[in-house]
């Protein structure tokens, strides 16, 4: 009985191992570079840095009434919806007036109790909010003691620059004592 000799399987080559080396290396920057791309679009969203309260043009000093009269004007803004973005959109109103002593005030139109929108009422020279019936003198202050709002109107930043009045706006949470941005 004769042993049958097996030929030893060929070492792998050198040249082989390097390919192959080379061929990993290039499939995974390859995988990585648009696995990367996809998750940073993905994420820009969360990491987009959200600038609350920016000045913005609202109107001319001579669209404000002399008398003290205070004038709904919309806020539009551009504006970035996680990936939309919506050039000029309106993102609020506010009430402007002038004050007796020749300044402008401006007061956000949102109540502070739970977030509906406030209404001048003419007739009476007050804000009146029809959800709750919070009720705020022309000064933005709590005009009853019995309303349930927990503050005042929001009042916002005011510059005139020239003839232009431009506004800090943001809005803020509702049904909080203290004024805290949302």
């Amino acid at each position: 009985m004769s042993e049958e000799v097996k030929p030893n399987p060929p070492a792998p080559e050198r040249r082989s191992f390097l390919k192959e080396a080379a061929i990993m290396a290039i499939g995974g920057v390859a995988t990585l570079v648009p696995l990367g791309a996809g998750i940073a679009v993905l994420l820009d969203p969360l990491r987009r840095n959200v600038n609350g309260g920016s000045k913005i043009r609202v109107t001319s000093l001579d669209a404000l009434p002399k008398d003290g009269t205070p004038r709904k004007f919309p806020i539009l803004a551009s504006r970035t919806d996680a990936w939309n973005k919506y050039p000029d959109a309106p993102v609020g109103a506010v009430y402007l007036r002038r004050t007796p002593d020749g300044k402008i005030q401006a007061l956000n139109v949102v109540c502070p109790h739970a977030g509906c929108f406030v209404d001048f009422r003419e007739n009476t020279k007050n804000f009146f909010c029809p959800c709750h019936n919070s009720s705020f003198a022309v000064d933005g202050k709590i005009d009853d003691p019995k309303s349930p709002s927990p503050r005042a109107m929001d009042e916002l930043q005011v510059e005139v620059k020239g003839s232009d009045v431009w506004v800090r706006f943001e809005n803020f949470q509702t049904g909080r004592a203290d004024k805290i941005p949302a």
